[in-house]
């Protein structure tokens, strides 16, 4: 009878545990589920944009500050030691894609983990890596209340890294590199001890939901091309690129037309839409395709002007992978700029970055303003190039698997590829992050 008692107290003690914990699955579940409630707005059209917060609670948002936030730091070089930080790895982000809609999750301890720098130097233009550093940093001081996606702490929220942290880095590496610079020495930035002395090093796995094999980054490249152009149409420049005009921030036209219906010429004299945009330039079909899919392009116009081109809005539809480009239907106006053009919310705001130094990734899942380090092998050494994730493009939405890299600009695919050829197609990369 005592053995029966204490069997039957057994298992009444287990089914209440199995109790309590389906019990706090399923709030956790429900509460995952109002949380990541589908979002309509387009991620490239975000002027009136409600911003999604899928974060973990242990690791909240924080909202800019002018000035830093005085807290109690430990030593995040180190694995996470206190239980939130643990708690915090091991809790599963939920990624989401341009419309805020939830995909899939993904635990923070299967794609980062903390290393040390190798003891290589760090290559970058030091004057184009300052400039990126503070344009991005300058985003967010100037627009983080009009864009709240760039306060999202993404997915490197399971490592402890906040916005305030983004931007702490941000201001130390800009103030060293003024620093190094205004002195005449080789930036302490692209020493290897400095680096791991100063900044939590997070070594970045790929996540690809399609190959899991795949633990390095893809690492792709765009470029700006020039191209000849016209400012009227003719048998050679047959090929348009249009502005949208002011009152299209509330005359919604342009998003019922493919990029199939601009080429028939509707905005073309005769066309059912002339007059409702305003003509830039007419270049040849390849290189329309070329700009849509670079997002800026260099033109040198028959007259001798010349001026960069960048993506302001699109029509509204999704691009397609795998589809080729000339039977998307995404479809990009432009606006003429002063350089090329990474990531912003409306064209006036977009953040001038420079070749060499740019990467464009997952700005909602990964964050806007992180700095990377991405390690390739050449010759059996090993060869590191920093750059800041400043752009962003819909080959990122989502994508915690690649990154792709401003090259610079060229005349052709033919110099481009030349150059492209001696950069890494994979490579192990690294996140920086002040202590």
């Amino acid at each position: 009878m005592v053995l029966f008692n204490q069997k039957f107290r057994l298992t009444v003690g287990s089914a209440g545990l199995m109790l309590v914990s389906l019990a706090s699955s399923y709030l956790y579940t429900q509460s995952k589920t109002k949380q990541i409630a589908p979002q309509e707005q387009s991620f490239t059209q975000q002027e009136n944009s409600g911003s999604l917060q899928p974060h973990i609670s242990l690791t909240s948002n924080q909202t800019f500050q002018n000035s830093f936030v005085t807290e109690e730091k430990i030593d995040k070089q180190n694995a996470p030691s206190s239980p939130q930080n643990l708690l915090a790895a091991s809790t599963p982000y939920p990624v989401v894609d341009e419309f805020k809609k939830y995909k899939y999750s993904v635990p923070g301890n299967q794609v980062f983990s903390s290393v040390k720098l190798p003891g290589n130097k760090v290559n970058f233009n030091q004057k184009d890596l300052l400039t990126v550093l503070v344009n991005t940093r300058k985003y967010f001081q100037d627009y983080a209340s009009q864009d709240p996606d760039i306060q999202r702490t993404g997915v490197l929220a399971t490592q402890g890294v906040t916005v305030q942290d983004v931007l702490q880095t941000l201001d130390f590496m800009s103030a060293i590199l003024k620093e190094d610079i205004s002195n005449g020495r080789a930036t302490r930035l692209q020493d290897p001890k400095f680096i791991n002395d100063n900044f939590r090093v997070i070594k970045w796995t790929a996540y690809n939901p399609k190959n899991k094999q795949q633990k390095q980054l893809r690492i792709t490249k765009y470029a700006v091309f020039t191209h000849t152009g016209s400012r009227k149409k003719t048998s050679t420049f047959n090929t348009g690129i249009y502005s949208l005009k002011d009152n299209s921030n509330t005359d919604k036209f342009y998003t019922k037309y493919t990029k199939q219906d601009v080429l028939s010429g509707i905005y073309e004299p005769g066309g059912r839409e002339f007059g409702k945009v305003q003509s830039l330039a007419y270049l040849t079909r390849t290189g329309l395709e070329e700009a849509l899919m670079q997002g800026t392009v260099l033109i040198n116009f028959t007259d001798g002007y010349k001026a960069f081109f960048n993506v302001d809005r699109n029509n509204g539809m999704a691009y397609i992978r795998g589809l080729k480009p000339t039977a998307q239907k995404r479809y990009w106006y432009f606006r003429e700029v002063d350089a090329i053009k990474g990531y912003g919310y409306k064209i006036d705001a977009k953040i001038s970055i420079k070749p060499g130094v740019t990467f464009a990734g997952d700005v909602l899942n990964v964050g806007l303003g992180k700095v990377i380090v991405i390690e390739q092998t050449r010759g059996g050494r090993k060869h590191l190039q920093m750059g800041v994730m400043a752009d962003t493009g819909g080959a990122f939405l989502p994508n915690l698997y690649q990154l792709d890299f401003l090259a610079g600009i060229f005349k052709n695919q033919k110099e481009f590829g030349q150059y492209v050829s001696q950069l890494p197609d994979y490579a192990t990369a690294y996140f920086l992050v002040k202590k």
